[in-house]
């Protein structure tokens, strides 16, 4: 390939490369949307002619990001069913020490992201590992960052752990014609990486990570609610403590009383085996209301709730102030007739800071009170306008879960791995019998599958498919590879280096699909000009575009885990930049001797 230089760039390339460094700029030092500024610059390539259309819209068709699209669905159906809250909840236990703790919830979370979607993982594990670090007495701020790495250590372990592998694979395929990488190829890579990783942070967090509260333990709720759920017969929680079934030690909550036929016991004792249809009244903030809402085993007490029409796993719960102009004030919620005026059930009410002592149906409601309500989604619409209530609000991520579909969802994503390693479907096709499966199964709802599909992430990556191809097109890939040629004096092993600098500073101030996406056309035309393997740079392209630890921004996890764990920017410097270099020392090292230049 004859060299060349930036002189022999044409205009079409110029504004392209001007292009692309515009909206570096925008998303380096606003706070733009991702999607917006890159969509802005697709369109500027194509009023431009820089590209014409079909070659701007052949992003939104690529098979990884259609894969991407598809694998959100089937992680919907194990989230609504409750599978990823069942293991969470199952493998954390009683660790002894803060090293104990971080092992304990690291290494369930790498391998649930090695073949899950690393954002609703973290986004599950969240409340759980709050509740938890409460319990066990450790701050958030030691565990939420360990949280967020060990999401991105386990997505660079298969090709499915991230939507970035899945991209690159989906280049990959277009680029060269072939299928592909297989399910596990880059784990000969991404487990050493998730080995050292984990390693480190675990050794480096007692001095590196901060031990401070979070905002929400600063500003407490003053809100507490009262209540009353009762045990499920059968269910797990029949003849297990209280202790032993997690219900002692509730973040911003506690039991107060349990009540078995006509026994009321307030002083419950943590050894106190529970029995089947036992009514438990906890008190608590809205948060900790929700965490017990969801409880498997647990369901709200009172009989009027199960009259509702809709079926529970279709309900949801909503915040209602009551004005004093409501017509059920100086009423019990009984006397009210609640449910059949408003198709809904309170089952817990709220006032002022204090307990609202007495069952649910004997509290008489007063102006102001809070109630939590749970009612199908057509409560809102209904009541957002009427003067019954000051405000209505939805309580986030309230939906019941549906425990028993957990099974079926757990086989339906094992399916999915085996024939995609076994060779007998792509991983496109695989991905789409998976999700097809989890609807029609009931493991997710087709409302829940759409709303669960993260949509400013797949227009973020079909445009940066589109520049990178514009990148292509316009021979300034092929120039920038001929400047990165000559700047690593032709040794494909600096020029791996390089290529893996370049990707994790892109990854830490733009998205990491779009770094991927960027540098991928530059790092196969560097690999083509010294004639030696592409499989070294398409792995560390992964790895580096996936292994975003020095910022909050870089990564979506980190910056979920931001406000979770207290953290200041500085927070993520201390601890991600050595972690950056040693992740950048291993994947440069190992990968031209696995797959050899």
């Amino acid at each position: 390939m004859p060299d060349a230089s930036l002189l022999d760039l044409t205009w079409q390339a110029w504004l392209t490369l001007g292009t692309i460094i515009t909206v570096l700029g925008v998303l380096i030092c606003t706070r733009l949307p991702a999607d917006f500024v890159f969509l802005g610059g697709l369109g500027v390539l194509l009023l431009s002619g820089v590209l014409k259309a079909e070659e701007a819209l052949a992003g939104f068709g690529s098979a990884g990001l259609v894969t991407v699209g598809v694998l959100y669905i089937v992680v919907a159906g194990l989230q609504e069913t409750g599978g990823l809250t069942w293991i969470s909840r199952n493998i954390l236990g009683h660790p002894k020490s803060r090293t104990a703790a971080q092992v304990r919830m690291m290494a369930p979370v790498i391998a649930l992201s090695a073949f899950l979607n690393n954002t609703p993982v973290v986004a599950m594990f969240i409340p759980i590992v709050t509740e938890w670090c409460r319990r066990i007495r450790v701050q958030p701020s030691q565990m939420m960052i360990p949280l967020s790495y060990a999401s991105i250590f386990g997505g660079i372990c298969t090709l499915i752990g991230t939507s970035t592998n899945l991209v690159v694979n989906g280049l990959v395929q277009e680029r060269y014609h072939t299928a592909g990488l297989t399910m596990f190829e880059i784990s000969k890579l991404g487990i050493p990486c998730a080995i050292v990783g984990m390693l480190y942070v675990i050794g480096a967090s007692r001095r590196l990570l901060p031990n401070r509260k979070t905002l929400t333990e600063v500003f407490e709720n003053p809100r507490e609610y009262t209540l009353e759920m009762q045990v499920s017969p059968g269910s797990a929680l029949t003849g297990k403590t209280i202790d032993d079934s997690g219900l002692r030690h509730l973040p911003g909550a506690y039991l107060a009383e349990l009540m078995r036929s006509d026994q009321v016991v307030s002083a419950v004792s943590p050894d106190e085996i529970l029995q089947d249809n036992d009514r438990l009244v906890f008190v608590g903030n809205v948060d900790s209301m929700r965490t017990l809402y969801n409880q498997q085993g647990l369901r709200p007490a009172p009989d009027q709730l199960f009259k509702l029409d809709a079926p529970r796993h279709q309900r949801c719960l909503v915040e209602a102030v009551v004005s004093d102009v409501c017509p059920l004030v100086g009423k019990t919620i009984r006397e009210s007739h609640f449910r059949s005026v408003y198709n809904a059930v309170v089952i817990a009410v709220a006032r002022n800071g204090e307990r609202v002592a007495g069952k649910i149906g004997d509290i008489t409601l007063r102006a102001g009170d809070t109630l939590l309500v749970e009612s199908h989604a057509g409560f809102i619409p209904r009541q957002r306008d009427s003067r019954d209530f000051y405000l209505i609000s939805e309580v986030a991520d309230s939906t019941p879960r549906r425990f028993e579909k957990a099974p079926m969802a757990f086989a339906i994503l094992l399916l999915m791995v085996v024939v995609v390693t076994a060779g007998w479907m792509t991983m496109l096709n695989a991905a789409l019998v998976a999700a097809g499966l989890m609807i029609a199964t009931g493991c997710c709802s087709a409302a829940k599958a759409r709303q669960n599909v993260e949509w400013h992430v797949l227009l973020t990556i079909a445009a940066a498919l589109g520049l990178a191809y514009a990148l292509e097109i316009t021979n300034a890939a092929s120039v920038l590879a001929g400047i990165l040629f000559g700047l690593t004096r032709e040794d494909p092993w600096l020029a791996l280096a390089v290529v893996y600098l370049t990707t994790t500073i892109f990854t830490e101030v733009i998205t990491n699909n779009a770094a991927a996406a960027l540098i991928f056309p530059i790092a196969m035309n560097t690999a083509e000009r010294l004639d030696v393997s592409t499989m070294p740079f398409i792995m560390c392209i992964m790895v580096a575009a996936s292994a975003s630890f020095s910022t909050p921004i870089g990564y979506q996890t980190n910056l979920m885990v931001y406000g979770a764990g207290g953290y200041r920017f500085g927070d993520y410097l201390r601890i991600g930049v050595p972690l950056n270099l040693i992740m950048g020392i291993v994947a440069v090292g190992l990968a031209p001797w696995i797959w050899p230049f």
